[in-house]
């Protein structure tokens, strides 16, 4: 490691995470540091390229009229609009829609085609959906429309009769296999300018859009997404567009935002349109540039946010009384939870909530059009989609990734799903995905932290260079640090759920401010006077003008 330090001369700790990302010389280290828009992959790379290409650049020269049809959530509403965005400069004839999510549910729908046709659609680009719409697709395709899909879901075994764009197609030759949904249409997008001999930047200025639901779709932060969502970020804090920084500002942020706070202020609110309202609105506040229109719609969609909200935590609550007053549920590998009278568009998020609490594969199941609907998520690297396939004889219709799936079936044969599920769980998941994992990145002193000139009241400059390792998401997640033998000076419990510490390291005679979320039932250890040990991420904490270091705690433990 010290070869490797001396070489791109940084502190050891910063070398050290970089050798555990695989960033072992100086230019990966440069290009992980510099991330550059030049890096992305030749879009003709990805299977059908080419054909989508001439398909679309066919429809716009012979002024045809084209459809964006998106799913309902954050990837497919952002990609509706960054597409719609941009190929409003090249076609007149464009029109967009948003299935309802109760009365004709995720993907492709027959209301949509019929749609399609009786306005004269003659080209379908899917967004976020489509990869398994073979019914729908050959509904279109026998009313003489053609169908562009862009995907990024694990395809079936039957593919629809369309131009797929899918880099998890079992024969594409794509670099990069992670893209978002939105990051597919951007690829078509990029492969239209190529082949138009167009200047990229007038499509780059719309990556605000790709940063946010690579955000939201929680995929990989690596390779072609890190670039994409570092250089949104950055478009997005220096410029953002009118329909974000009221959604900030009605959230009771500020800029400059990383992807975590997009996950926690931005997602949510364009999430919500689709959950209590439609989908539509999202794009329309999106694509908007009247700015009264978009404060308008900003205020309802925020709205719609806090009515979620309320809704998520009682139907959290009754599920939680369900699984404690059912042995069979609280001892299962699974949990598949029913209620005819739970909120469809809440679903995901609950199942959520119920995967952080008892740490099981979960999915969360209501009633919908005389159906039963829901969503599924999972734990660790435990692969749920995998688990449903092995189901799927008794489903009408799902769709999804490892991570999180959704699925419909006739309610005749839910009993019958739930015990094969619950099989296929217990025979196939590990010890080791039903136990919450925390993995620490370093262990460090808090005399590491600062060099020997630097104030204890500046943020230091470790911290500094730790920002350089952001976008943070999933394959490049905030680095997490330990320190041993701390003592709490200051512990009190914030709202009946938080710890506020200051905590000091009596090596160094170093002392930090510390907030623990949701570990109040801690607050015996802390003020007991024993030595403990933490486990924290760094960040600042900004008040009355004034910045310095504070730990986001994410655990701790006593250390005798």
């Amino acid at each position: 490691m010290e070869k490797f330090r001396n070489e791109v001369k940084c502190h050891p700790i910063l070398a050290k995470l970089l050798l555990q990302r695989g960033i072992d010389n100086y230019d990966s280290a440069n290009e992980f540091f510099n991330p550059s828009l030049d890096s992305l992959h030749d879009p003709f790379l990805m299977k059908n390229m080419n054909h989508a290409c001439l398909r679309l650049t066919q429809a716009i020269q012979q002024n045809e009229k084209i459809l964006l049809f998106g799913d309902y959530d954050v990837d497919g509403t952002t990609a509706v609009a960054l597409m719609y965005s941009f190929l409003t400069e090249h076609s007149s004839r464009l029109d967009f829609y948003i299935p309802d999510r109760y009365t004709e549910g995720y993907g492709i729908s027959s209301q949509g085609i019929d749609y399609a046709h009786e306005t004269g659609v003659h080209l379908i680009i899917s967004l976020d959906c489509g990869i398994r719409a073979t019914e729908q697709v050959a509904k279109a395709r026998s009313l003489g429309i053609d169908f562009i899909v862009c995907d990024h879901h694990e395809p079936g075994t039957e593919l629809p009769d369309a131009i797929l764009l899918d880099p998890k197609q079992k024969d594409c030759a794509y670099p990069f296999k992670g893209l978002s949904g939105c990051g597919v249409g951007f690829k078509l997008l990029q492969s239209f300018c190529v082949q138009q001999e167009l200047e990229l930047a007038p499509l780059y200025k719309h990556l605000d859009l790709l940063a946010v639901s690579i955000g939201a779709d929680i995929v990989d932060i690596t390779g072609e997404n890190r670039v994409l969502a570092h250089a949104g970020l950055e478009i997005l804090n220096r410029n953002p567009r009118f329909a974000f920084r009221e959604l900030v500002r009605l959230a009771g942020r500020q800029f400059p935002l990383t992807l975590s706070d997009i996950v926690f202020t931005i997602a949510p609110r364009i999430n919500a349109a689709g959950r209590l309202r439609s989908g539509r609105h999202a794009v329309a506040l999106l694509i908007s540039e009247n700015e009264e229109e978009i404060t308008a719609i900003a205020t309802e969609i925020d709205e719609d946010n806090r009515q979620r909200r309320g809704i998520d935590q009682q139907i959290t609550k009754e599920a939680v009384q369900m699984i404690e007053s059912d042995s069979v549920l609280k001892n299962s590998r699974s949990l598949v939870l029913f209620n005819a009278q739970w909120h469809k568009g809440v679903v995901g998020i609950v199942a959520s909530r119920l995967v952080e609490r008892y740490f099981k594969p979960t999915i969360v199941l209501t009633e919908s059009n005389g159906k039963i609907a829901g969503s599924a998520r999972t734990v660790n690297d435990f692969d749920i989609h995998a688990a449903i396939c092995k189901c799927e004889r008794f489903l009408d219709q799902f769709g999804g990734h490892c991570h999180a799936a959704g699925l419909t079936m006739s309610t005749e044969n839910l009993e019958a799903f739930r015990s094969s599920f619950e099989e296929e769980v217990a025979q196939s998941i590990s010890q080791d995905d039903l136990t919450p994992t925390l993995y620490i990145d370093a262990e460090m002193s808090f005399s590491e932290l600062f060099q020997p000139t630097e104030s204890l009241r500046e943020v230091p400059k470790l911290k500094r260079q730790l920002m350089r390792f952001e976008p943070h998401g999933p394959g490049n997640l905030q680095p997490v640090f330990m320190t041993r033998n701390l003592y709490a000076v200051e512990s009190s419990v914030l709202k009946n759920e938080h710890l506020k510490l200051q905590v000091i390291d009596p090596a160094s005679n170093i002392s930090l401010p510390a907030i623990a979320f949701n570990l109040a039932g801690k607050s015996d250890l802390t003020a007991s006077g024993l030595p403990v040990d933490l486990v924290y991420t760094l960040s600042i904490n900004k008040w009355n003008g004034k910045e310095n270091i504070q730990l986001q705690v994410r655990d701790l433990r006593s250390s005798v």
